[in-house]
């Protein structure tokens, strides 16, 4: 297994410093701040040690501050209820004394029911995609140094976007994007692993949906971006080491907010998960 992925799953090995308490490492993937996926998985893996024979269907989340990713993350998780078929958890992260994350998720036994979802968009396959989510040398020369440093770095989660990306010469565009991805490697048959991944991967590509219809209105680079709050649903099983499709829109930005909500499917067109996403959208004071 590669050091991306190794180290990936690293994160997710959480150290028990106490019955309901946990220590979490960071990483710097390129982003000022750690990065909020890697919070929303980690608290997720945190609420499942203290689980047995349930699985999460869907969690709620606000960010409060920024995280710091040299320093670990402590995880307070609250067992707010047990029951037959259904249990609820809080969990708190903490950096510094201080509150950065807070989220609340739900827990079912698996069962049968009614059963219907939408329809998945017609898009090309990844095979046929080019990875256009990383910008060519020439084009990386021309950007800013942080975002070409966040662009650059080496992921364990591969991306193939149906639309393509211009990174200098950026036009407005409807407010949706569409991208297939997927860990990069294989990965043992854990289910906890593969839905505390899938929580991690769904901050990507969110937020940025929200920017498209502006862009040209701004300068490359001069957009101040971070999530404020998180939702996500588990609808189907599924595998984060299988293609997944991120079908990503945004029905609204103002008040230097944006809002965006996408849909998870298999390549078999099963629709796997939901989320939705509110964040700061605020172009740097002084630019236009």
């Amino acid at each position: 297994m590669s050091t991306r992925v190794t180290d990936l799953l690293q994160q997710f090995q959480l150290e028990r410093l106490e019955v309901n308490l946990f220590r979490g490492e960071s990483r710097d993937i390129g982003s000022p701040q750690v990065y909020g996926g890697q919070v929303l998985g980690q608290a997720l893996m945190a609420a499942y040690q203290t689980i047995e024979n349930l699985e999460v269907h869907s969690l709620h989340a606000y960010f409060l501050r920024r995280g710091d990713f040299n320093r670990p993350i402590i995880y307070q998780v609250d067992r707010s209820r047990d029951g037959h078929s259904f249990s609820s958890r809080r969990v708190i992260a903490v950096q510094n004394g201080e509150q950065i994350f807070t989220c609340a998720a739900s827990f079912q036994c698996r069962e049968r029911g009614l059963d219907h979802q939408s329809t998945m968009p017609v898009v090309p396959t990844p095979e046929s995609l080019p990875d256009w989510s990383r910008p060519t040398p020439e084009v990386a020369n021309q950007l800013p140094d942080m975002l070409r440093r966040f662009l650059n770095r080496e992921r364990p989660v591969e991306m193939r976007p149906v639309e393509s990306i211009d990174f200098l010469r950026r036009t407005a565009s409807p407010a949706r994007e569409r991208v297939w991805f997927r860990i990069a490697e294989p990965l043992s048959d854990d289910d906890c692993l593969h839905r505390c991944l899938l929580a991690y991967m769904s901050d990507f590509n969110l937020l940025t949906t929200a920017t498209r219809p502006h862009h040209g209105t701004y300068p490359i680079g001069q957009m101040v971006m971070a999530s404020i709050d998180h939702a996500f649903w588990f609808h189907r099983p599924f595998r984060v080491d299988e293609w997944l499709l991120y079908d990503l829109e945004s029905p609204s930005a103002s008040g230097g907010r944006g809002f965006a909500r996408g849909s998870v499917y298999d390549r078999h067109g099963r629709l796997v998960a939901s989320a939705a996403q509110e964040g700061l959208m605020r172009v740097r004071r002084g630019e236009s």
